[in-house]
C-alpha cells in the first residue's frame, strides 16, 4: 500500500447538507442500528438458551444473526458518528479496515444463506438422512467454510483495491467505503485486475445463486407433492421466510455492483447500498421469527424471564 502517503483520508458522503436534517439522519438510524442488534440479539439469546433449537437449522440462524449484527455495526456507527459530529472524515487505514470487514461480513452471510438453503432441502427432500447430512460436525465444517469464504475474499478484494494508485481525490460517494466508489479514485486502469477480481466475485455470487435456486426448485417440487395442508404450512413457514432474505440480499447487490453507469448517482447508489447493508440485518430477526412457531415460543419464554427478573 505504497500510496498511502498521497491520501491520508477520505471524505465520506454525507446523508444530508443542514444541520437539522443531519442530527434527524442520526436518530433515526441509531433506532435502526438499535433495533438490528435488539432484534439479533434476541435470536441468538433465544437460541443459545433453548435445548430444543440446538439443530442444524437454528444453528446457521445463530451464525446469521451475528453476521448481521457485525455487517451493521461495520457501516452504521461511523456514518452516525459523522452525521452527529457534523464531518465526513475517515482514515485511510479506517476505510481499509470498513472495506475489508463489510466484504467478509457480506460473502460470508451469503454463502451462509446458500448454505440454510441446502439446509431446507435436506430436511424437506431427504428427511431420512438429515442426521447424517448435517450432523454437528458437518455444520460446523460447512459454517466454518462459510466464514472462510468471507475472509478470503476480503482479503483479495482489499488488497486489489489498495493497492492502486489514487489520485482522483478522496471524495467517497457512499456513506461508507465501498469497491466501486474507491476504484473511481483511481488513476490506474489496471484493467486485468478489475476484471478478474469481478469474475471471480460473479462466479461466487452466480453459483451461490443456482444452487439455492436448483434448492428451492427441488424443495416445491417436494412440497407439492405432500398429501396434508399441515406439512404445505410447515414447508412453507421455514423455506419462505430465508427466500424472502435470499431474493431481497441478491437483487439489491446486483443491481448495486452491475448497474451501467449512466443510471448511476449518489442518492441512487446511498438507497441501494442502505437497501443491502443495513435493511437485511433489521428485518431478517422479524421474517425468521413471525412464521416459526418454535422460535416464537423461545423469544416469548426469554422476555418473560427477563421481565420477572430470573
Amino acid at each position: 500500500m505504497s500510496n498511502i502517503s498521497s491520501v491520508s483520508e477520505f471524505l465520506l458522503l454525507a446523508f444530508a447538507d443542514t444541520r437539522e436534517l443531519q442530527l434527524l439522519h442520526f436518530a433515526l438510524f441509531l433506532g435502526i442500528y438499535l433495533a438490528a442488534l435488539l432484534g439479533n440479539g434476541l435470536i441468538l439469546s433465544a437460541i443459545a438458551c433453548h435445548h430444543r433449537l440446538h439443530t442444524p437449522m437454528y444453528f446457521f440462524l445463530l451464525n446469521l444473526a451475528l453476521l448481521d449484527m457485525g455487517c451493521i455495526s461495520t457501516t452504521l456507527p461511523k456514518a452516525m458518528a459523522n452525521a452527529l459530529w457534523d464531518t465526513r472524515a475517515i482514515s485511510y487505514q479506517g476505510c481499509a479496515a470498513q472495506l475489508f470487514l463489510f466484504v467478509f461480513l457480506v460473502v460470508a452471510e451469503y454463502c451462509l444463506l446458500t448454505i440454510m438453503a441446502y439446509d431446507r432441502y435436506v430436511a424437506i427432500c431427504k428427511p431420512l438422512h438429515y442426521g447424517s447430512l448435517l450432523g454437528s460436525r458437518a455444520c460446523a465444517q460447512m459454517a466454518a467454510a462459510a466464514w472462510g469464504s468471507g475472509f478470503l475474499t476480503a482479503v483479495l478484494h482489499t488488497a486489489n483495491t489498495f493497492s492502486l494508485p489514487l489520485c482522483r481525490g478522496n471524495a467517497v460517494d457512499q456513506f461508507f467505503c465501498e469497491i466501486p466508489h474507491i476504484l473511481k479514485l483511481s488513476c490506474s486502469e489496471a484493467y486485468l485486475r478489475k476484471v478478474g477480481a469481478l469474475l471471480f466475485s460473479l462466479t461466487l455470487t452466480f453459483g451461490c445463486f443456482i444452487f439455492i435456486v436448483m434448492s428451492y426448485v427441488q424443495i416445491f417440487r417436494a412440497v407439492l407433492r405432500m398429501p396434508s395442508e399441515q406439512g404445505w404450512h410447515k414447508a412453507f413457514s421455514t423455506c419462505l421466510p430465508h427466500l424472502a432474505v435470499v431474493s431481497l440480499f441478491v437483487t439489491t447487490v446486483l443491481f448495486t455492483y452491475l448497474k451501467s453507469p449512466s443510471i448511476s448517482s449518489p442518492s441512487l447508489d446511498m438507497v441501494m447500498a442502505v437497501l443491502y447493508s443495513v435493511v437485511p440485518p433489521v428485518l431478517n430477526p422479524l421474517v425468521y421469527s413471525m412464521r416459526n412457531q418454535e422460535l416464537k415460543e423461545a423469544l416469548w419464554k426469554l422476555m418473560s424471564r427477563c421481565v420477572a427478573g430470573e
